[in-house]
């Protein structure tokens, strides 16, 4: 569930950012072949997208091992559609193959 952004790390600008070791041995082992830096841009640029609102789904309904029924306590956006899901709306929580509980709305599931 990653969002890919191709810039060549020469036009990036260098940040420093403190993080605990055990954080940076945890992002370590998660990222594989990836590497922990790409894996934290990875990260915030998904936060930043469903916050800005301008969320792109990274996931396919293929990527969906389990589905739960559940209430949605806060908004959210649809890890499927990027639709925005209502506080005490009725959801599915998903389950990807990752081990990654998504929200999904319903309509976004029903087959």
């Amino acid at each position: 569930m990653s969002i890919t952004h191709s810039v060549p790390t020469t036009e990036m600008q260098v940040t420093s950012i403190r993080l605990e070791r055990e954080l940076k041995d945890k992002l370590k082992n998660l990222s594989g072949h990836q590497g922990y830096q790409a894996l934290i841009r990875d990260i915030l640029w998904n936060y930043v997208q469903q916050k800005s609102g301008d969320f792109t789904p990274a996931i396919e309904r293929s990527q969906i091992s389990a589905l739960f029924p559940a209430t949605a306590q806060a908004e959210m956006r649809c890890a499927l559609t990027g639709r925005t899901i209502h506080s005490q709306e009725a959801i599915q929580l998903g389950l990807t193959a990752e081990g990654v509980i998504i929200p999904l709305s319903v309509e976004s599931v029903s087959t």
